[in-house]
């Protein structure tokens, strides 16, 4: 009776394993939707629709982007998770919504690290630290200074709780020991639009949003929170350059599905990504936004879990003791 039970589980098995391989095989047949956890024009919304564009040639269906705002992106990551698990549906998810979340939401109504079938990292997202162009301090000593001494009276943007901009900027605040007022945006495309206005008084923000205001000289920026200098900002110091070097943050965009979508599906979106990355334009695309281009061994979904497993125990600890010392 067990040997009985064992045959019919072993052909269950190889069914299933034949009927998921027919399936990839033919996948795509209709166009997949992109959650993008964010308003349109910020930066995971680009770097979604650069690579997006080359994957629908790879997959000869089209990569439809959906932009799904609130609660941080958690509001869209949930829905990605809820999804049928057929490869119709991904999302692109990044530093706030699959790793800083977790410490961030007592109640999130998802494990970036389980609910999810990792597809591919696309690009890293240097931080910047960012403020109006007439802030009063010439170097970011002197921003830190003053953030110090008028924090009370200072306005921070960012793209709403969880967002990487106000992830970056919890960690930020919590380092010098102030206390602005913070002002929520739908995005991060509408929190630069404030910043450029002289709406707000600084910000954290990701290069890829930023590199046309700094160049233009509508924003000012006063330090790049990586090891190195960025090729789109060569004349942006970095935080350990400028007085800051505890400070390092580097966010990151990347491509997951639904957990229990195919292994070959998931295969096949992940091959797309990899040609898409490895396209002359699209790589010039990303590098002129300041994006840093995983390499080939940092592009499989494996890496891309051992990331998020990696960032969540980085940042829940942070975010915990940074959002109770704000409260």
């Amino acid at each position: 009776m067990d040997l009985r039970k064992r045959l019919t589980g072993a052909l269950i098995g190889l069914a299933s394993l034949g009927a998921a391989s027919a399936f990839a095989q033919s996948y795509p047949t209709r166009p997949i939707t992109v959650i993008v956890p964010f308003a349109a024009g910020g930066p995971t919304d680009t770097i979604t629709r650069i690579v997006g564009e080359h994957m629908s040639r790879t997959l000869g269906q089209q990569l439809v982007v959906e932009n799904v705002v609130g609660a941080g992106g958690t509001t869209a990551s949930t829905r990605a998770k809820r999804a049928s698990p057929d490869g119709y549906t991904i999302i692109t998810g990044h530093m706030g919504t699959h790793a800083s979340s977790v410490g961030l939401y007592p109640n999130l109504q998802y494990d970036p690290r389980t609910d999810f079938e990792p597809i591919g990292l696309i690009a890293g997202t240097p931080i910047l630290i960012l403020a109006r162009k007439d802030f009063p301090a010439k170097d970011l000593k002197e921003f830190v200074s003053y953030l110090k001494t008028n924090g009370e009276k200072l306005n921070e943007a960012h793209a709403g709780v969880g967002a990487v901009s106000f992830t970056s900027c919890t960690l930020l605040n919590h380092m010098i020991g102030v206390k602005p007022t913070r002002v929520p945006y739908t995005g991060t495309g509408p929190s630069m639009n404030a910043l450029v206005a002289g709406q707000v008084d600084y910000m954290c923000d990701q290069i890829v949003n930023a590199v046309p205001q700094v160049q233009a000289g509508t924003i000012r920026a006063y330090a790049v929170a990586t090891a190195d200098r960025n090729p789109a900002l060569p004349d942006v110091p970095t935080t350990k350059e400028a007085g800051l070097p505890d400070y390092q943050v580097s966010a990151w965009n990347a491509m997951f599905a639904p957990k229990g979508t195919p292994k070959p599906v998931v295969d096949k979106l992940n091959n797309a990504l990899v040609k898409a990355l490895d396209d002359e334009s699209v790589r010039k695309r990303l590098l002129d936004l300041g994006s840093d281009i995983p390499d080939k061994a940092g592009r499989t979904p494996q890496a891309l879990a051992d990331l998020v497993k990696r960032e969540v125990d980085r940042w829940t600890p942070l975010m915990k003791e940074a959002v109770t010392a704000a409260k």
